[in-house]
């Protein structure tokens, strides 16, 4: 089965500028630098690129709340890339202020008030890959899963746009035992987490030539609380079995179930079941996933999801408590999920590009959460596109939503582009609750990409 880490840096680079969350690729240069140098390995080769944005940012209030603020944003970008197992990535927007309250001083004081803060430099540093012993990332993710994802998924880590962590996370391979463990912060005191997985067919028969097949993993996260706004410690537990029953060489079909809870909390539980798709081919790389879930005493599966960042101090729906505290309703529900990446010809011209990654919850009384974000290049790669959306407890009071998108044009074809970008954004307070804002950018930037 794929390792989900794969999908985080690549989208990281595809969506540099939409902010309201950002994303970790084996991949993690744009496609635009891959070029072939004679006589040289592919995974032998140099790759970097050079970037300089130059826009203006503007905070605007929302439903009557806050007060407008305006800066000159400057962001540099410096990627260098060896095969899949070297890539560093450096760069982060620094805000001048142009108008607005008194008092704020001239760099956006937001954006470097706490040790996490300056994690924001470091957007991607990876050394090894999925198929090494040992492989380790560190920088900014995006619908980030824990491998088999029931307790993180989805997750952003920079959903507060006031919190600039860089996150890490470490992956290693033993014999029939494969381990992931991250940390969304290495910087503070924040969400740290580890699922270990065994392969039964490893240690019952011996090395299996296709591994993975057919394996039990437990996992553990935590969150202190302690960074990023204090907030209430959490603990929840959970243990998966997987069986891969279809293998072709370019598809996979598996089933799962699992059961986990909350340690402590007595009858705080859930269960779940389902099946997932993985396709491979020349112009098609997805992954689908569907499965039936049992919530009892306030347990949910992907509980650190797309909105916990933002949630942690204030859940959606009718009480205005942080989600650890926060009743939910016993009840059943219905999750789906798809990442899908095409580069097809038939699709808007022979260099055109989509990625797709979509996650929907439909809960069995009433609610509806929804997590998604699509991104296009067209046109020769000279137009790119991209959408993002949250929706959580829809179809009941309290529902939270967020939105973003932006636009990138390079009218000459060089590396020379315009761009522009707004969205929704939500602030936590001194006082623990969520003020609604909104963000607009325009500007030029320049790079060396091909």
């Amino acid at each position: 089965m794929q390792r989900k880490l794969s999908w985080i840096a690549a989208l990281l680079l595809l969506l540099p500028g939409v902010a309201w969350a950002q994303e970790p690729d084996e991949e993690s240069l744009p496609e635009e630098l891959e070029e072939e140098a004679p006589g040289v390995e592919p995974d032998e080769r140099w790759r970097n690129l050079f970037r300089v944005e130059a826009t203006t940012w503007a905070l605007l209030p929302r439903a009557g709340v806050g007060t407008k603020e305006g800066y000159f944003q400057v962001e540099p970008t410096i990627i260098f890339e060896r095969g899949k197992e070297f890539g560093v990535d450096l760069g982060t927007p620094l805000r001048l202020r142009m108008w607005g309250p008194k008092g704020g001083g001239i760099v956006r004081r937001e954006d470097w008030d706490e040790l996490s803060d300056w994690g924001q430099v470091v957007r991607a540093l990876k050394l090894g890959s999925d198929n090494s012993p040992l492989g380790v990332w560190f920088g900014q993710i995006d619908s980030y899963t824990l491998l088999s994802g029931h307790l993180v998924r989805r997750y952003a880590h920079r959903a507060n746009p006031n919190y600039h962590p860089a996150a890490g996370v470490l992956t290693g391979t033993l014999g029939p035992v494969y381990v992931e463990a991250f940390t969304s912060d290495i910087l503070g005191a924040r969400l740290m987490g580890a699922e270990v997985e065994l392969d039964l067919e490893h240690i019952l028969f011996g090395k299996p030539e296709k591994k993975s097949r057919y394996t039990l993993a437990t996992s553990v996260v935590h969150d202190w609380g302690r960074a990023g706004g204090r907030t209430a410690s959490v603990t929840l537990a959970h243990l998966d079995a997987v069986a891969v029953l279809v293998i072709r060489p370019e598809f996979e079909a598996h089933v799962f179930a699992g059961w986990g809870g909350r340690p402590g909390m007595g009858g705080a539980w859930g269960a779940v079941a389902g099946v997932g798709v993985d396709a491979e081919t020349s112009t098609l790389d997805m992954v689908l996933r569907l499965e039936a879930r049992n919530q009892r005493g306030g347990f949910r599966q992907g509980f650190f999801g797309a909105d916990y960042e933002l949630a942690r101090f204030e859940a959606a729906g009718p009480s205005p408590v942080p989600i650890a505290d926060a009743p939910f309703p016993d009840g059943y529900s219905l999750s789906g999920d798809a990442e899908v990446g095409w580069d097809a010809v038939s699709y808007g011209g022979p260099r055109a590009h989509l990625k797709l990654s979509l996650g929907a919850e439909v809960f069995s009384w009433g609610r509806a959460d929804v997590d998604g974000r699509v991104a296009v290049q067209l046109f020769e790669r000279s137009l790119e596109l991209t959408l993002k959306g949250l929706a959580v407890g829809a179809g009941k009071p309290g529902a939270r939503y967020l939105g973003a998108a932006e636009v990138r044009w390079r009218p000459l074809g060089g590396g020379l582009y315009a761009m522009g970008t707004g969205g929704t954004l939500l602030f936590p307070t001194a006082e623990g609750t969520l003020r609604p804002g909104a963000f607009a950018s325009v500007g030029l930037g320049v790079d060396n990409a091909r």
